[in-house]
């Protein structure tokens, strides 16, 4: 009779690594803090019909519409938000749907197309903010003001040095 696989290992399977190593994973802590994060600020801006994403979007489009420059391609903003631009359009799509966010030409260059968030986004993104307040008070209240301060900054200059 043949065995069943019942999924744990056999004394054959060994990893040449210690487990403890596999288990104090960097990536598997980021991505679980980002989680929580991220359950966070969706929690809090869904009463605006906005995931944390789709605010950060916004966010990007209205700091270039404020500063008076025209919208973002694709691919700068892909760059400003640390996606691909396959995942960043796939993450447009339902702001578009919305009426939130705009296509247009660049008037550099008629084959590039420039994203631009719409009156409607902005009054959606005026909706939203409140509510980010909201969540980044209570992130700020669980981590603490300075541990808070720190993260962001450590945050942000691995950014830089694992983009290098």
């Amino acid at each position: 009779m043949p065995s069943r696989d019942r999924g744990t290992p056999t004394g054959a399977m060994k990893l040449d690594v210690d487990i403890r190593h596999l288990l104090g994973c960097t990536c598997f802590s980021l991505r679980r803090a980002a989680r929580q994060v991220t359950q966070i600020y969706d929690h809090r801006l869904a009463p605006a019909g906005l995931t944390a994403n789709q605010f950060t979007l916004l966010v990007q489009l209205y700091g270039f519409a404020a500063a008076g420059r025209p919208g973002l391609s694709i691919g700068a903003l892909a760059e400003r938000v640390g996606m691909d631009p396959t995942t960043l359009t796939r993450n447009l799509q339902p702001l578009e749907a919305q009426g939130l966010v705009g296509r247009a030409a660049a008037p550099e260059d008629g084959r590039v197309r420039t994203i631009t968030i719409t009156d409607k986004g902005f009054r959606r993104l005026q909706k939203a903010v409140p509510l980010w307040q909201q969540a980044q008070t209570h992130i700020e209240e669980a981590l603490g003001g300075q541990n808070m301060l720190a993260l962001k900054g450590f945050l942000d200059l691995s950014f830089e040095r694992l983009s290098a």
